[in-house]
């Protein structure tokens, strides 16, 4: 009987997309939700307050590393078009899981597999550059995403390139070359990419939720930060 990729995915062990050193006991939950962020008053257009937001937060709860946002509706999108424009839904729902610590950190590939493409998404509030990675258990193919590396992630890097698990593909970005957010890993699994290259969607409108909270299944599924 063949399993589903989300059973596979649960199965795996000792998985981390971010400095190996970390122990997920490190690790604080992050509410970064629409209701969240306008009960503080967050002004989330300033990439510095929201740098310091994200600081405060791991020193008040003693903790390197933050992270959540799986299925999040935020207001974080609506300072950029690449998100809304007149033509399209607003897309404020967040379909990754975003790891937030300080610009620099090493990036790891979350299992054995290969390059499949990467590009520098250069629209303000988008990924920045960007890694994906094609990967193949009990014969099903899935991809996960990189997102808001840094410039030099890229440099090297060869469409089909063989990557082991834990081994490290990138450092994180800083702004605005990360897309001009705080400095963090915006870390997706995508079951079908869709034709697309370097890029996915890590964002979805209300109305698109259903295909994509199939198609990209909860990364904390793999990683299983408690």
């Amino acid at each position: 009987m063949y399993k589903k990729l989300e059973q596979l995915l649960g199965e795996q062990k000792n998985v981390k997309v971010i400095d190996a050193s970390i122990d997920y006991t490190d690790y604080v939950a992050l509410d970064l939700s629409a209701n969240h962020t306008d009960e503080l008053g967050l002004d989330l257009t300033n990439v510095t307050v929201f740098e310091e937001f994200i600081e405060n937060h791991l020193s008040n709860n003693k903790a390197k590393v933050a992270f959540g946002g799986y299925l999040e509706k935020r207001n974080l999108y609506r300072r950029s078009t690449v998100f809304k424009n007149e033509i399209t839904d607003e897309r404020n729902i967040h379909i990754g899981l975003d790891l937030w610590i300080k610009a620099g950190t090493t990036v790891l590939a979350a299992l054995d597999g290969k390059i499949h493409s990467f590009q520098n998404n250069t629209a303000f509030g988008d990924y920045g550059p960007t890694i994906i990675l094609e990967h193949s258990i009990d014969k099903i193919t899935f991809y996960t995403l990189y997102g808001h590396l840094d410039l030099n992630s890229l440099v090297g890097k060869e469409v089909g390139q063989i990557v082991k698990k834990g081994e490290v593909i990138a450092k994180l970005g800083a702004p605005p070359i990360n897309g001009d957010y705080a400095p963090h890993l915006h870390f997706q699994i995508i079951k079908n990419l869709e034709n697309k290259t370097g890029d996915y969607p890590g964002v979805c409108s209300q109305r698109e939720i259903e295909f994509y909270s199939t198609n990209c299944p909860d990364p904390n599924l793999l990683l299983n930060i408690k």
